[in-house]
């Protein structure tokens, strides 16, 4: 039997029905839910470099006179413009560079009387730029809009990175060699974590890495993380070390334990490139213990930081024999180690690389210089990824911008939310 005019219905809902009583009808979207959603299915929809124009259209919308995006390029020293702003812009002395450092809001008066609010593009832990909101007057209501915008624009650029080549070219200042090019190819991205842990990574030289890399992973109760340095400065030793990786991530994903794992990446060298090697360190955290457990392969020990301070030797163990060793080392028996972590502790890994640099003068950069500069980039107490951009900044900034080798630095950083 249907129903008659005026009685409740699907389509009338009655005198108690959505909106009567001031309640939200979901059939009838509000302005914001529109925009948002026009939003959404525009970035979607939208090639890499259209994300400027999809962003200007929300921008329109809102009532800013506009808006510019840009991410940082591959060495965190400058952020690349994506449409029509200035081309680029330093890290270090502009107000947009204080956003991207401080992962925070920050506002700029240009002379025109306009304001441009920075906001940093932030997904999940990862920092890839920022954005500039410019308007004649800024309102909470506003700048909550321009944050949803960051929000999604972080998310898209994430996702469309891996299938255009756009972002690399905006973000690169130098043509990459081919070894360079394989591994990055490999390596996950830069920052990753949650409210327990974060661990954070770079790479020298960005345009000539050869031998080096870095990985990391979170699930629900673990960090892991590796840190790989192969024999050698070439193809083949990014060839090893992507060998490396993958015999690394394949166990890891089966629920292989540290010394399963290892096995695992000993067996795929010895099969594939028995003429090569590589040093490693293979790391788990336990996020809610804080218990850091490792196997140390020929590479340098970690270094504990705490207060500031690098404790003397708090990590070092014996070191056990490189991955990819002739078959009579096959069968060692791994070594599991063991390190209880205090809250806010960070733990360092790095590769020979780094204290193997060599000064002005001829004398080798070395350990305690290292430890002096690691001093110096954590005392200010600035967020990982920025302590350890400004660590491998100084390290380069003393070689001219020039290395000789790989110089490769983790850093991970507990941080159970008792303790924030």
């Amino acid at each position: 039997m249907s129903s008659q005019s005026g009685a409740p219905g699907p389509d009338n809902p009655g005198p108690h029905g959505p909106g009567d009583r001031g309640e939200p009808d979901p059939r009838h979207p509000r302005p914001g839910e529109q925009l948002f959603e026009h939003l959404l299915a525009g970035a979607h929809a939208a090639a890499a470099m259209e994300l400027p124009g999809v962003a200007q259209r929300f921008a329109d919308a809102i009532g800013l006179d506009r808006i510019d995006v840009y991410l940082v390029d591959l060495q965190q020293r400058c952020l690349v413009s994506l449409a029509d702003g200035p081309p680029t812009l330093d890290v270090d002395t502009t107000v947009a560079g204080s956003a991207y450092r401080a992962h925070a809001l920050r506002v700029e008066e240009p002379a025109d009387g306009r304001i441009v609010a920075w906001l940093p593009l932030i997904d999940g832990a990862e920092r890839l730029g920022v954005i500039g909101a410019t308007a004649a007057a800024l309102d909470v209501a506003l700048l909550r809009r321009c944050r949803m915008l960051a929000s999604v624009l972080a998310m898209t650029i994430t996702s469309k990175r891996a299938s255009s080549d756009s972002f690399a070219r905006r973000t690169r200042a130098e043509t990459m060699r081919l070894p360079a090019e394989m591994l990055r190819a490999f390596l996950p991205p830069r920052t990753i974590g949650n409210s327990h842990v974060i661990s954070t990574a770079v790479l020298e030289p960005a345009y000539e890495i050869g031998g080096d890399a870095f990985d990391h992973s979170l699930t629900p109760a673990t960090l892991h993380v590796a840190i790989l340095d192969a024999m050698g400065h070439n193809l083949a030793s990014g060839l090893t070390t992507a060998v490396a990786m993958a015999g690394c991530r394949n166990a890891r994903r089966a629920g292989a334990q540290l010394p399963e794992l290892v096995d695992t990446i000993q067996d795929a060298l010895a099969g594939w490139l028995p003429e090569q090697f590589c040093t490693g360190i293979l790391a788990q955290l336990d996020l809610a213990e804080g218990v850091l457990r490792w196997c140390n392969c020929g590479h340098p020990p970690p270094l504990l930081i705490r207060d500031h301070r690098v404790l003397d030797r708090a990590l070092e163990r014996p070191a056990q024999p490189p991955l990819g060793t002739p078959a009579s080392l096959a069968e060692v028996a791994w070594q599991v180690h063991e390190q209880a972590l205090e809250p806010g502790d960070r733990v360092l890994m790095y590769t020979d690389g780094v204290t193997e640099l060599r000064t002005g003068g001829g004398a080798e950069y070395g350990l305690e210089r290292f430890t002096d500069s690691i001093i110096r980039a954590t005392a200010a107490g600035e967020p990982a990824p920025e302590a350890l951009r400004q660590l491998i900044h100084s390290i380069l900034d003393r070689q001219d911008n020039q290395l000789r080798d790989d110089a490769t630095l983790l850093l991970l950083e507990w941080r159970p939310p008792s303790a924030l």
